[in-house]
C-alpha cells in the first residue's frame, strides 16, 4: 500500500527519522537514519552495510515503524537491491542531503545492496 501524499511530503521534508525495528526476543529498538523519497517511493539504506543492526532486524522482521515529529508510520521494509531502485535511492539521497563524507559513505558500493523500500502498512 502506498503512503498518502501528506505522509510522503512529511517524510520528504524530514532530515532524519527513527526507524523502529523488532529483535528476535520481541524488544523494539529505534535508530536514527536518513530517508529518501523518489516519485512516491520511500527508500532507506544502511550506512554500515550488512553490519547495521537496524538493517539486520528489518531483514529478519520487515514490520517497522518510522517515527519523526508527532508522526509514527507503520511500514514494511522490502529489499530493493535491483539497479533501478539503488539508482533512484542514490539520486534522491544526493538531492536531499548536502554533499560530503556522510553522503559519500551512503554511496559506497559495499552498502548499495542494503537499499530498502518502505511500504505503508496503514
Amino acid at each position: 500500500m502506498p503512503f498518502t501524499t501528506t505522509e510522503l511530503q512529511s517524510i520528504a521534508s524530514a532530515d532524519e527519522v527513527l526507524i523502529e525495528t523488532r529483535a528476535a526476543d520481541g524488544r523494539t529498538h529505534r535508530t536514527v537514519i536518513w530517508i529518501m523519497v523518489d516519485e512516491g517511493a520511500v527508500y532507506v539504506r544502511s550506512v554500515r552495510g550488512d553490519a547495521g543492526r537496524w538493517y539486520q532486524r528489518a531483514i529478519a522482521d520487515p514490520t517497522v515503524k518510522i517515527v519523526f515529529g508527532p508522526l509514527e508510520l507503520d511500514a514494511l521494509a522490502r529489499p530493493a537491491p535491483d539497479e533501478q531502485s539503488i539508482q533512484r535511492a542514490s539520486d534522491a539521497l544526493r538531492r536531499k542531503y548536502p554533499a560530503g563524507a556522510s553522503v559519500d559513505a551512503m554511496l559506497q558500493p559495499a552498502v548499495l545492496h542494503t537499499t530498502l523500500r518502505l511500504e505503508s502498512k496503514g
